[in-house]
């Protein structure tokens, strides 16, 4: 079997539970067929950079797939089906990446503190600066 990773793209206004329900769906669809998915992430709502079918956000969500093609196939297949998948995309890789990742190390990196928000003291008047 091969390794794939999927990533897809749900409506805005559907809820995060019904993006769970989504991926439980298709899950369900790679193991009817003989295949299993490993990690799955939710990346949470992002803007888009443009609008896809009058949406200007959407919900991501990236799957690890262990499965033949032809399970691969069909679940593309109801994906395009589907009015609540904007848009998908599957790769096929060497390995899986063990960990989180790339959008998820972001996300915690970006909740980080910033270093330009440290106390500096109390400025002084502009006339007092020369």
């Amino acid at each position: 079997m091969a390794l794939y990773e999927h990533v897809f793209l749900a409506r805005q206004d559907v809820s995060s539970q019904q993006v769970e329900a989504l991926v439980e769906q298709y899950k369900g669809v790679i193991e009817a067929n003989g295949g299993k998915v490993g990690r799955v992430e939710h990346w949470g709502l992002k803007s888009l950079t443009y609008r896809i079918n009058k949406n200007r956000k959407a919900h991501y969500a990236l799957m690890d797939i262990d499965a033949p093609s032809d399970a691969l196939k069909e679940m593309e297949r109801q994906m395009r089906f589907n009015e609540d998948i904007l848009r998908f995309m599957t790769v096929s890789v060497e390995a899986h990446e063990e960990g989180p990742s790339a959008m998820l190390q972001k996300r915690e990196r970006d909740d980080r503190p910033r270093g330009g928000d440290r106390d500096r003291g109390p400025r002084r008047p502009r006339e007092d600066r020369e």
